[in-house]
């Protein structure tokens, strides 16, 4: 009884230990990233006030929006793969609004090209492990190419990490933003959207569609 009274303490020991020590861990982890992302800002920001950017009348300081854009590009999920997808845009048109708008839209267009080529490289490996013809595969990489404008549609309200403006010479405003996406939810539009298109635009057949779009999240 004694013996399995002093396992019992050891065990609980143990545990608390181990999770301690992993709080620690992700603590030490938070500080690390939190002082990289200042670091990156500061560099950043001065660079951004070097060529005549600023922020918008009561918007948070120029640091601390690049240091909150920093800090989620750093941040990982419980698989080490980075939590969010970054992409910037930059347009120059005639009035802020307009600006904006555009080069959110162009943001977006690189978000979705890069999620698009992630999961391109997915779908390319999972052809080599399903039984389709060489017909079949070149519709799937074709059809896969042009998602990109498609897959920025599906993605709905991005997530805004900073967004800075200046003034050219001949009036017209130049701005710059910069946003993230949920990388798991990206990537799960990304393989709805395609095999929609895919369903569509091709005639494999159901069941190998099913099999190729399938793999771990």
């Amino acid at each position: 009884m004694k013996t399995r009274t002093i396992l019992l303490m050891l065990l609980v020991l143990t545990f608390t230990t181990v999770t301690v020590i992993a709080q620690q861990s992700s603590k030490d982890l938070k500080k690390n990233i939190k002082k990289k992302a200042v670091k990156e800002a500061r560099k950043e920001a001065k660079r951004f006030k070097k060529e005549g950017y600023k922020v918008a009348p009561g918007a948070l300081p120029m640091e601390k929006q690049i240091e909150t854009a920093w800090m989620r590009q750093y941040e990982t999920a419980e698989d080490g793969y980075p939590l969010y997808i970054v992409a910037s845009g930059n347009s120059v048109a005639n009035t802020t609004s307009a600006a904006k708008l555009q080069a959110t839209e162009l943001a977006k267009l690189e978000l979705a090209g890069s999620i698009s080529t992630q999961v391109a490289a997915l779908i390319e490996s999972s052809i080599a492990n399903q039984q389709l013809n060489s017909e079949e595969a070149a519709s799937v990489t074709k059809t896969v190419a042009a998602s990109k404008s498609i897959i920025a549609q599906e993605l709905g309200r991005s997530l805004p990490l900073f967004e800075i403006y200046r003034t050219l010479k001949n009036k017209n405003v130049e701005v710059n933003v910069r946003i993230a996406y949920n990388s798991k939810k990206a990537e799960e539009i990304a393989q709805k959207t395609i095999k929609k298109k895919l369903e569509e635009e091709t005639e494999i057949a159901h069941d190998k569609l099913e099999k190729l779009m399938k793999w771990d999240n």
